[in-house]
């Protein structure tokens, strides 16, 4: 019983995994075109300082939240890699490194 309890867990953990996608907030999470608050990473800004958002990561249609909270500003609205651990159950991604994406 122990050990399908430890490879369920397991299962829920991705460890050191690379997700590339958009840095966004996560109120907005899909566009920013209803706020029209200007260009992307304007917006993304605007929704974390002043509306209790928190930066994400959109990889295509999902939406992760980040657990490194200052990285992620300076890539706000820009596709970047993450390299990362994401707990399934949480949608959380536990930040290792944010770089620039091609």
């Amino acid at each position: 019983m122990k050990g399908m309890i430890l490879i369920v867990a397991m299962a829920m953990v991705a460890y050191g995994a690379e997700f590339t996608g958009v840095i966004t907030d996560s109120m907005c999470a899909t566009g920013h075109e209803s706020m029209k608050m200007g260009p992307d990473p304007e917006c993304v800004k605007a929704c974390v300082k002043g509306h209790n958002s928190k930066y994400a990561l959109r990889v295509g249609k999902q939406v992760y939240k980040l657990s490194d909270q200052q990285t992620p500003a300076a890539f706000a609205g820009k596709k970047v890699k993450v390299t990362g651990t994401l707990y399934e159950k949480t949608g959380i991604i536990k930040v290792d490194a944010i770089v620039a994406a091609k």
